[in-house]
């Protein structure tokens, strides 16, 4: 089983130099992310939490789309932690956005953030990187506040796609520790029925990735 102290020192070690040009070189392949950011519907001056935030990058364009919005971000990566404040200060938001490192899976968010519940929690191509993804989307249900909801995009199966680039596109992720999960429906169905909430699961780009929420 894999420690939050192991797992850890392994994200740091695959973005140490990776970090600063992340972004550049993502925005071509992780598709569907600014879908999530429209989908957010966010009420005035509500609250996101973003869980394996990365970069920032989200975080910010959060922040430019709803002006109100108070912005938290966790990650288990120093070294991404360290490129989401340098971004989120060029972005004029460093006073707006609140990091801190943190294991999705295990953080108490009111002595990790100084907040315990979000009307918006965002998953964003980062369920194929945590170990134990699905422990990780229960435990930010609590997180939920009364009509808040958890939105999710990530690598679909590439069922939709000709074999010849699933098979490529799942060979060349594992390279960088990730993995497209499968049973994202079932997953999505067993926490809602355990806590009362409604799943939507939908593929995107004939099953290149996938978007989904829990709602409260």
């Amino acid at each position: 089983m894999t420690s939050t102290f192991d797992h850890g020192a392994l994200m740091d070690r695959v973005y140490r130099h990776q970090a600063a040009i992340y972004d550049l070189t993502r925005k071509y392949y992780l598709l569907g992310r600014d879908r999530l950011i429209e989908d957010l519907d966010l009420p005035e001056g509500g609250s996101v939490l973003e869980i394996a935030c990365g970069t920032g990058r989200n975080l910010i364009r959060i922040g430019r789309r709803y002006p109100a919005a108070g912005l938290w971000g966790v990650d288990i990566s120093a070294e991404m932690l360290r490129q989401a404040e340098k971004n989120s200060q060029r972005a004029g938001m460093s006073g707006r956005i609140a990091f801190a490192r943190a294991d999705a899976c295990s953080f108490d968010p009111a002595e990790t953030l100084g907040k315990g519940q979000f009307d918006r929690i965002v998953f964003s191509y980062c369920l194929s990187m945590i170990p134990d993804w699905q422990g990780a989307l229960a435990h930010a249900v609590p997180m939920l506040a009364p009509g808040g909801r958890i939105h999710m995009v990530d690598f679909g199966l590439q069922s939709g796609l000709p074999g010849w680039f699933g098979k490529g596109m799942v060979f060349w992720l594992s390279k960088f520790h990730v993995a497209p999960r499968e049973g994202m429906e079932e997953a999505f169905a067993q926490i809602a029925a355990a806590h009362g909430l409604r799943a939507e699961v939908a593929p995107l780009y004939r099953d290149y990735a996938v978007i989904g929420t829990l709602s409260r």
